[in-house]
C-alpha cells in the first residue's frame, strides 16, 4: 500500500507534472521538468522509479514499442495532500490540528476575504 506522506520534495515535483498530464511517457516528464529545474534526465528517471516502487505511480507498456512506458498516478493529488498534511500535523504539532491552526492564525496576516473564507469553512463544518 502506498504511503503518500513518504514522497520527497523532488518526487512531489514529478507528481505535479504527472497530475497535470495523467498519462505521459518518461521523456515527456523529463522534458517538462527540464524546463523548470536543472535536473538531469537520469535524476528524473530515478525519481520516477522511486515513485513506482512506492506505489504512487503506475505504468503501462506500449504494446507496439515495448521500450515506451506510460506513467499514471495511482493516488490523486488530494490523497497525497491529505496524507502530507496529516504527517505534518503529527510531526510538528503532535497531531493537534487546533495547535496548527492557532499557530497559522497567530503568525499570518490575513485579508478580510481570507478571514471570511475561513469562517465559511468553519460554519460548514459546524453544520
Amino acid at each position: 500500500m502506498a504511503d503518500a506522506s513518504k514522497i520527497s520534495n523532488s518526487e512531489w515535483e514529478v507528481m505535479k507534472c504527472i497530475w497535470g498530464n495523467p498519462t505521459c511517457t518518461a521523456n515527456e516528464i523529463v522534458d517538462a521538468l527540464s524546463e523548470r529545474t536543472d535536473w538531469k534526465a537520469n535524476t528524473i528517471r530515478t525519481l520516477i522509479n522511486r515513485l513506482v516502487k512506492k506505489e504512487v505511480l503506475g505504468y503501462n507498456i506500449d504494446k507496439k514499442d515495448k521500450k515506451t512506458y506510460y506513467y499514471f498516478p495511482l493516488l490523486s493529488e488530494n490523497e497525497c495532500i491529505k496524507a502530507e498534511s496529516e504527517s505534518f500535523i503529527n510531526r510538528v504539532f503532535n497531531g493537534s490540528l487546533n495547535g496548527m491552526i492557532a499557530n497559522f492564525l497567530n503568525e499570518s496576516k490575513l485579508s478580510d476575504e481570507e478571514i471570511k473564507e475561513l469562517k465559511n469553512i468553519l460554519d460548514k463544518k459546524k453544520g
